[in-house]
């Protein structure tokens, strides 16, 4: 059983919190934008705004925790 390098487990640990992230923030953006009445095609921006910034920081916080993870074998 051949081991993953580290590069490729902080890549899927990023990959992996992007997503939960995107849909989070999607999920989050949408609820925010109906509640606070934000008017027209700024809803757009504004769930696209939350979905990348909630991605980016879920997938850093993945990724480095594959990267803290990298160097301990059980």
């Amino acid at each position: 059983m051949a081991r993953d390098s580290c590069l490729a487990r902080v890549t899927a640990g990023f990959a992996v919190g992007g997503a939960v992230g995107g849909a989070v923030g999607a999920v989050y953006g949408t609820y925010e934008a109906i509640r606070y009445k934000v008017p027209g095609l700024l809803k757009v921006r504004y769930i696209g705004q939350t979905t990348l910034g909630s991605a980016a920081v879920f997938g850093l916080f993945l990724g480095a925790g594959s990267l803290i993870h990298c160097g301990k074998s059980y």
